[in-house]
């Protein structure tokens, strides 16, 4: 298991500005996809155990949805978008209603469909996070096409931990909120981007923030 006391505050500090410039430029690639303002609060950023990752969202047995892309590259690295299963959908009905321009209630969708639609909300949002980063860095990356799964969060995050623990064994997490304007009921929509650099690319990025 990683020993994340190694990590000094300099370097956690630079971690988390990453963090806060990936997700301000996912929330930018969001607002342009729905063509409407999305406000996010202020990310928190930290560096976690994988087999630690449970601990840090709410009911284990609560149903999410995710979307997963590995990168390669320079940077190379597993991304994680998720979201509580109903803001996922509801994400999914913004999309297909705007791109369609007309209502259409997420419950009348097709599974195939909003995983389809669910998977190019989440290759957005998680691109233009590891954009943010490779601009950052001055590095390259190639994404792989994104998968999508839904189930409790707790079988999700053992999944992730059992696949991504044989890469790296430190999760950066981003926590933040997202919300929508216009929305009839006011919701919130909140998500989650967890990224899980490989041994080398955490050292990497390290490097390249001056504060290794």
């Amino acid at each position: 298991m990683a020993d994340l006391t190694a990590f000094s505050d300099n370097q956690l500090d630079a971690i988390r500005e990453v963090g806060n410039i990936g997700t301000g430029n996912a929330a930018t690639a969001l607002s342009s996809l729905l063509s409407c303002m999305i406000h996010m609060n202020v990310p928190t950023t930290e560096l976690v155990s994988i087999y630690e990752l449970a601990e840090h969202y709410g009911d284990p047995l609560q149903t999410v949805g995710a979307v997963f892309v590995r990168s390669s590259g320079s940077f190379q690295c597993s991304l994680i978008f998720i979201q509580p299963e109903q803001d996922a959908l509801k994400l999914v009905e913004l999309l297909l209603n705007h791109q369609f321009g007309s209502f259409i209630p997420y419950s009348e969708l097709p599974p195939e469909i909003t995983d389809s639609a669910l998977s190019e909300v989440g290759n957005i949002v998680l691109s233009s996070f590891l954009n943010a980063i490779n601009m950052l860095l001055g590095t390259q990356h190639q994404i792989s096409v994104p998968g999508v799964a839904h189930d409790m969060l707790s079988s999700i995050l053992d999944v992730v931990a059992s696949i991504y623990g044989q890469l790296g064994e430190t999760a950066l997490l981003v926590n933040t909120e997202l919300s929508v304007e216009g929305l009839d009921d006011g919701r919130r929509i909140s998500g989650h981007i967890i990224l899980i650099p490989d041994p080398d690319s955490l050292n990497l990025l390290l490097e390249k923030l001056k504060v290794i």
